[in-house]
């Protein structure tokens, strides 16, 4: 039976963390390994929201630090779903720094997370596909086809990758 489509509003998952010293490196700035866990957990909430099911990280696609965060400052991140698959999601987090007595905000990371959504069996499962209702919406799916097609084929055909296990050159 084919699940009801479901909006790319319904996967919207806001989140804001204060950097505290035991989040920051020598220099004041926040670890990039910090940023990658609260952008893990900000995308594995909004996932969890568009299927109704638990969901599993799969792949980290376009991870670009632009401007750091300091000690003190503020860190906004916000998900969607920008595509929907068979038992995958496409999840976009723009990460945001924020001086908190000023309100000034600067691009810290943008970043694409594949998402896996599972059973209570932890077996894979279908997710709804998004509702394509807006330009914007149709424009991101079709992106993200785009993408996970080139993760496909990279992967099948692995050029320029690591040797996988169990395959011989």
């Amino acid at each position: 039976m084919p699940l009801t489509p479901r909006p790319q509003s319904q996967s919207l998952t806001q989140m804001t963390e204060y950097v505290l010293p035991q989040h920051a490196n020598a220099l004041g700035g926040v670890f990039g390994g910090q940023i990658m866990a609260w952008i893990d957990l900000c995308a594995a909430i909004s996932a969890q929201r568009h299927c109704g099911n638990m969901a599993v990280t799969a792949f980290v696609d376009d991870l670009r630090f632009e401007q750091p965060v300091r000690i003190g400052q503020v860190v906004r991140l916000e998900a969607k779903v920008t595509a929907a698959f068979h038992t995958s999601m496409e999840i976009e987090v723009i990460v945001e720094g924020e001086d908190a007595t000023t309100g000034r905000r600067w691009p810290c990371v943008d970043a694409r997370v594949t998402f896996v959504a599972i059973d209570a069996n932890r077996k894979p499962t279908a997710v709804p596909p998004l509702v394509l209702d807006t330009d914007e919406v149709r424009a991101s799916q079709a992106a993200g086809e785009a993408r996970r097609g080139a993760r496909l084929l990279q992967k099948r055909g692995n050029p320029g990758g690591p040797q996988q296990p169990g395959k011989t050159s």
